[in-house]
Order: C-alpha cells, then structure tokens, then sequence
C-alpha cells in the first residue's frame, strides 16, 4: 500500500495504487504470454528421447507456475483495490472533519 505523501491529494495516491495495479496486470500478461510461446514452440516427434521427455516436463511445470502467478496477481489487485477504496474512504473521512473545524 502507497503511504500518503505530504502535499499530496487522496486523488494522487489512488491513481499511484491504480498505476501499480495496471503494471501489475501487465507483467503477469507477458509472463503468461511468454509461457504460451515457449509452449507453442515445442513440437512433437515420433520418438522421443530423455531430453525432449525432460524438457516436456518442465513446460509443464513452467505452465503450472504461469497460471500460480497470474491467480496470484489477480488476488493481489483485488487487495490493493481493496486498499484503495479503504483510503478514498478515509480520504473523505479527513475532509469531512476538516469541514467541521472550519464551521
């Protein structure tokens, strides 16, 4: 979570969550992207030796860890969804005080 900088607005602190979020989204895109043409770029032969058995296996693998890391990048922008409507919130909560000062 982005810790609010003095001077700065609630407004900028979400849209650096928001930003965060998006590179997020992105990387978690290119890995699986990566995975999928790495994948696509094996081809199966009629015999197959302990190498091509082996690097099968670790296509698997790296497959496997692909879809870990996109359900983990999934649960990670809700979270800091989840944060950032927390902070809008308290955000309101400072102004709403700050207007009660004034009166």
């Amino acid at each position: 979570m982005v810790a609010p900088v003095a001077g700065q607005s609630i407004e900028q602190n979400y849209q650096e969550i928001s930003e965060m979020k998006a590179g997020g989204s992105i990387r978690a895109t290119l890995l699986v992207s990566a995975l999928l043409l790495a994948l696509s770029a094996c081809q199966k032969h009629e015999s197959e030796g302990p190498a091509e058995h082996a690097g099968k296996e670790i296509d698997k693998v790296v497959a496997k860890a692909g879809q870990q890391v996109e359900k983990a990048g999934e649960e990670i922008n809700k979270v800091v969804e989840k944060a950032g409507q927390q902070v809008e919130k308290a955000g309101e909560a400072i102004q709403d005080a700050a207007k009660g000062d004034k009166k």
